[in-house]
């Protein structure tokens, strides 16, 4: 699937509607920020919903927070993830790992959220400039390790690395469903430790 972020260019989908729709492609707008990029097989989708509370009521400071999370999830892969000033995500070795693209509506209630790119095809990718930046790439948990790894293998450590970025406790609870690579991350604030 691809969605169109608000401020999305619809030029940076770049294959035709025929071909998309050929590709079993959908394409949807949506209520986040940021540009276009595409959801598949492989990632590990992530959409925390919080209140955030007064002392955390900047958009910027979530949006870091979001990157500090993820940025120490690849750590726990041994993998060296980063920032790019400018550029909202989280990147290794000059690739995109990780797109972040979030919507803070009425009472700082925060949705949408992150893809963090886990398997190794990409090629979905092709379909789109990711997130309107022409001159860089994507790469994934796999590329960089150079082995398989599976939105499953990182949902976990994920899960407790954004917790602990927004400083708060994570419950990580693995729905039973019958397809799909879901999890819940349920969150409340650390002890001592208020948002």
């Amino acid at each position: 699937m691809i969605t169109l972020g608000r401020t999305a260019d619809p030029e940076h989908v770049v294959i035709t509607d025929d071909e998309r729709v050929a590709a079993g492609i959908e394409l949807h707008e949506a209520g986040r920020g940021g540009d276009v990029t595409f959801h598949g097989p492989g990632q590990l989708i992530g959409y925390p919903i919080l209140a955030l509370e007064s002392a955390r009521r900047d958009a910027h400071r979530y949006l870091r927070d979001l990157e500090e999370g993820l940025i120490a999830t690849a750590a726990t892969f041994g993998i060296e993830a980063f920032r790019i000033t400018g550029l909202t995500g989280v990147w290794s070795g000059g690739a995109k790992l990780a797109a972040i693209g979030v919507r803070i509506g009425t009472g700082w209630i925060t949705s949408h959220g992150f893809a963090l790119n886990c398997g190794s095809d990409l090629s979905g990718f092709d379909a789109i400039v990711p997130c309107g930046i022409a001159d860089r790439r994507v790469t994934s948990l796999s590329a960089c390790l150079g082995r398989e790894v599976t939105p499953e293998q990182a949902a976990g450590e994920t899960a407790q690395c954004i917790a602990d970025a927004l400083g708060y406790e994570a419950i990580w609870e693995k729905p039973a469903l019958a397809t799909g690579t879901g999890g819940a991350l349920c969150s409340r604030p650390s002890p001592g430790d208020g948002p």
